[in-house]
């Protein structure tokens, strides 16, 4: 008897249940724009030197001063944004004279930037003059900390509240250093937000429905990159973008007092008062009246006696890798987590290279998602979680290996690619955050999924950095991102299933598993070696890894 069967007994997956996995993912539909803001926020516009010099006094059109001072190729391409000619080149405005051009000293832009500002009216690039911002990855350990200890739904209603001040606050930034506190700030709140959000989900659903529940969930990102699109399309401005996109994290917070605190967190932390009137209120809702009778303290300790008796008052990130089971599960899906987030935002945050409209691209890398996701719910369904991510990522990275060889000249053939290896990248992530959460301990869930997470954010820092690389060798980006992707598919292998298998809800419950599965190994590995007449024991060693 576990606490499993107590959420099965006030309803299982009930009315409750709907109405709280419903609000808690309605967030996601804005958390897209958060990860992928930058896209359009500090999209690059097409840019040219500006002319401000003497000679803009003549009565000559604004064409006629580019043409004089800004290189052009024989196409009438700018062969350089950022350099202009020294002297104007006035011989360039006659029909024929085109030939002398080239011999002619240019300098950079003395006088800043001249922006087309059709297809973005103003971004932080145009006002500010650069485009990176540091992608936050101390939240993730932070929030996952203070959830351990404080509660999922505290942190998660503090985070909504955080997200819409700080986020909306960035809008009005008189400079970019401040839009970068504001933004730094903003991002851990998102780390909050997503955390929280699927460790209080998973915790409250039964066992049998939490692959259907988190995959589709799942959509509501994906719904996300394509309502970002629109919003951009729409808006065209970096400041009113942002507002749009965090002012509705207020109506979050003003609803997000509705939800329950984990009731299995609550146990493990000796406030069992309060996870017995969240059961009471789950089975009211549920319909199960005639529960609340049933269900008390006693009936209650009981099902959670082992865990109760196991589990201590804090926890801290040195216990994920303190013993042998937890620290073989930390070490893998630090490296999924990292390559996953690595190809993702590597194909995600540059669509400006594609060659069509940034808009449209977005678009198109949010629908590809619709049938990953639904590959990987058949997938998580059938085959189980290990196999799922291992396949998702060695198919991610058959697909970026594949372009490689694809000419640079057969765009729309790259284009596919590219959507279909983010696709399945995609499908990882949705696979990942599934997967972290049943395998870490009630516990310490919430350290573990911040601490492997932040090894996501350090991904998606890495990934634009990779794509200098290019300038040494166009498929050097490539092969980086595929092989990370190969790498941690193999650590993948190394985890354990939980396909139909109920959350731990301590340490000694990860071990317990973690035991049990080596002993099965053992004996199979006994088994093969009757069969072949060897028995060495000494080779079982290379079947784990610590």
């Amino acid at each position: 008897m576990g606490f499993a069967d107590l959420l099965d007994e006030v309803g299982g997956f009930g009315r409750y249940q709907w109405l709280h996995v419903t609000l808690i993912s309605l967030p996601g539909l804005l958390m897209a724009s958060q990860n992928l803001l930058n896209n359009f926020v500090s999209g690059i516009p097409e840019h040219h030197c500006s002319l401000l010099s003497n000679y803009s006094v003549h009565n000559l059109s604004h064409y006629q001063l580019f043409r004089a001072f800004i290189p052009l190729d024989s196409s009438g391409n700018k062969l350089d944004g950022c350099r202009r000619y020294v002297e104007p080149q006035w011989q360039l405005l006659g029909a024929n004279s085109s030939a002398n051009a080239s011999h002619a000293q240019t300098e950079e832009c003395l006088d800043g930037w001249t922006y087309d500002r059709s297809e973005f009216l103003a971004t932080t690039v145009s006002e500010v003059m650069t485009r990176n911002l540091l992608i936050v990855l101390t939240g993730a350990i932070i929030y996952g900390g203070l959830s351990d200890r404080f509660g999922r739904r505290s942190v998660l209603i503090w985070s909504y509240l955080q997200l819409g001040v700080l986020g909306c606050s960035a809008a009005l930034s008189p400079s970019y250093s401040a839009y970068c506190v504001f933004r730094f700030l903003s991002g851990m709140a998102v780390s909050g937000v997503i955390l929280n959000g699927v460790s209080l989900k998973v915790e409250w659903i039964p066992t049998k429905e939490r692959t259907i529940v988190g995959t589709l969930t799942s959509f509501f990102f994906t719904f996300g990159q394509m309502i970002l699109a629109g919003l951009a399309y729409w808006l065209r401005d970096w400041r009113k973008l942002q507002v749009v996109t965090c002012a509705p994290q207020f109506l979050f917070f003003a609803y997000s007092w509705w939800y329950s605190e984990s009731a299995r967190w609550l146990v493990l932390n000796r406030r069992s008062d309060e996870a017995l009137k969240s059961l009471h209120r789950v089975a009211r809702i549920n319909g199960k009246p005639e529960m609340i009778d049933k269900l008390t303290l006693e009936v209650l300790h009981s099902h959670m006696k082992k865990e109760i008796e196991s589990s201590h008052s804090s926890f801290t990130a040195y216990d994920l890798l303190k013993t042998k089971g937890m620290r073989r599960i930390s070490i893998c899906l630090i490296a999924v987590w990292f390559s996953t987030s690595f190809a993702y935002y590597g194909l995600a945050m540059d669509l400006q290279k594609f060659g069509v409209s940034i808009y449209l691209m977005q678009i198109i890398f949010g629908a590809v998602d619709f049938p990953a996701k639904l590959l990987a719910l058949g997938m998580l369904s059938y085959l189980g979680r290990r196999v799922s991510q291992a396949a998702c990522l060695f198919l991610s990275a058959l697909v970026i290996f594949t372009n490689i060889f694809v000419p640079t000249d057969m765009q729309t053939i790259r284009t596919t690619l590219a959507c279909l290896g983010k696709g399945f990248t995609s499908a990882s992530f949705t696979t990942v955050y599934l997967y972290t959460g049943e395998l870490y301990p009630t516990v310490i869930r919430q350290t573990g999924m911040g601490f492997v997470s932040t090894f996501a954010r350090v991904g998606s820092m890495a990934a634009p950095a990779v794509l200098i690389l290019d300038e040494v060798l166009p498929a050097l980006p490539s092969v980086v991102y595929g092989g990370a992707a190969v790498l941690a598919g193999f650590f993948a292998c190394f985890l354990p299933e939980t396909l139909n298998v109920p959350l731990p809800d301590t340490i000694e419950d990860v071990e317990e598993k973690c035991c049990q599965s080596q002993v099965v190994q053992y004996h199979k590995y006994l088994s093969e070696s009757k069969n072949s007449k060897k028995k060495n024991p000494k080779h079982l060693s290379t079947l784990y890894l610590y």
